[in-house]
């Protein structure tokens, strides 16, 4: 590790861009910063985490303690980054934001370590991509607030250990597996985030166009919230595409036929399904019958990349109950064939079922 981590003044090589931006727990995160709640009585939906939160919280106030380490997993666009925010804003303290990707070193960490104040939020996103060697620095930071330091190399090397800031380390990650357990099981709360209803997203779609200054009815709200597949980021973001196609082709208001238009037009379906989607069933029904057919296959038919099929389309059909995956590849169900406004053959059933054979009657 490099000397200069000894000095408590921030070097111009520390402040690299990307590497951690400290801010206020009420300031802005993002580009959609404006549109995050920045206490937690405005978050809408997850009930139990926001029960669970507000104990954990109003305790460390009570002890003026820093808040227990929290890791926060689920899908993307579920609410992890504004949660972490929240805290911040909830104990008053500062907030640094970096990602598991960016700390290549364990240096970079370091830096990170000593630059943090007395309760600060440490917020890692995609904290499953973290190196062994930057994990293992993490450990003490955690556990002991100590940070072990080696100066030098070969036989005058030594090692000290230096005095860290109690702080909260706020963990989010889509690949709960992917973590190691050691690093788990040092979080006083690992919490799962579930997908929002329609009612939950309604609003939300409401109150972003509060902040945003669009005028929406409940019916325009309820209709974008239906397509927004459980996910509040890709709700504040069909909301803005409608907002521009009513400012366009519309009268400036969203309402129920607005909204339904407007999302027809950037090719979002009842079922929230996009044109990548819709490819991946078209194809799957129209040039291989319905399956099955393997995910190398159907990956070079849409033009993605096997990962790009597997982790961001099929889950949401497959919980649609549009595709199936059985041991003998992808299936597209009956449900898949009706939304497509196909006919079935009559072997597709026989297919959608891997627990039966040809030889079945």
């Amino acid at each position: 590790m490099r000397d200069e981590l000894l000095s408590p003044e921030p070097t111009p090589e520390d402040l690299e861009p990307g590497l951690s931006d400290r801010v206020s727990g009420a300031d802005v995160i993002g580009e959609e910063g404006g549109l995050r709640p920045r206490v937690l009585a405005d978050f809408v939906g997850q009930r139990e985490l926001k029960e669970h939160l507000a104990i954990i919280l109003e305790a460390a106030r009570r002890r003026a303690q820093a808040v227990d380490h929290l890791l926060f997993a689920g899908p993307p666009g579920l609410g992890k980054t504004t949660l972490s925010g929240i805290v911040a804003a909830e104990m008053g303290v500062g907030l640094h934001i970096t990602s598991g990707p960016a700390l290549d070193r364990a240096g970079d960490l370091a830096a990170i370590l000593t630059r943090l104040g007395e309760g600060d939020v440490l917020f890692i996103d995609e904290i499953h991509r973290l190196s062994r060697t930057v994990e293992e620095v993490l450990y003490p930071a955690m556990e002991d607030f100590q940070l072990d330091i080696v100066l030098g190399k070969g036989p005058a090397a030594r090692s000290i250990r230096l005095d860290l800031p109690r702080f909260t380390l706020v963990g989010a990650t889509t690949r709960t597996g992917l973590i190691t357990g050691p690093l788990r099981d040092r979080f006083g709360l690992v919490a799962r985030l579930d997908y929002y209803d329609a009612d939950e997203l309604q609003a939300i779609v409401e109150r972003a166009a509060t902040i945003l200054g669009i005028g929406v009815d409940a019916a325009g709200a309820a209709e974008i919230a239906r397509r927004a597949r459980g996910t509040p980021r890709i709700a504040n973001r069909l909301l803005r595409r409608v907002r521009d196609f009513a400012e366009v082709r519309g009268h400036g208001r969203i309402d129920r036929a607005t909204a339904h238009e407007g999302l027809a037009v950037f090719g979002v379906d009842d079922l929230g399904l996009d044109k990548v989607d819709r490819s991946v069933l078209t194809n799957l029904c129209t040039k291989f019958g319905g399956g099955p057919v393997g995910l190398g296959t159907l990956s070079i038919s849409v033009g993605e990349a096997e990962e790009t099929v597997e982790d961001v389309y099929e889950p949401f059909l497959i919980q649609c109950g549009l595709l199936m995956r059985t041991p003998r590849g992808r299936v597209a169900t009956p449900a898949a064939w009706a939304h497509l406004g196909l006919v079935a053959p009559a072997d597709a059933t026989l297919a959608a079922d891997p627990a039966r054979t040809l030889f079945d009657g």
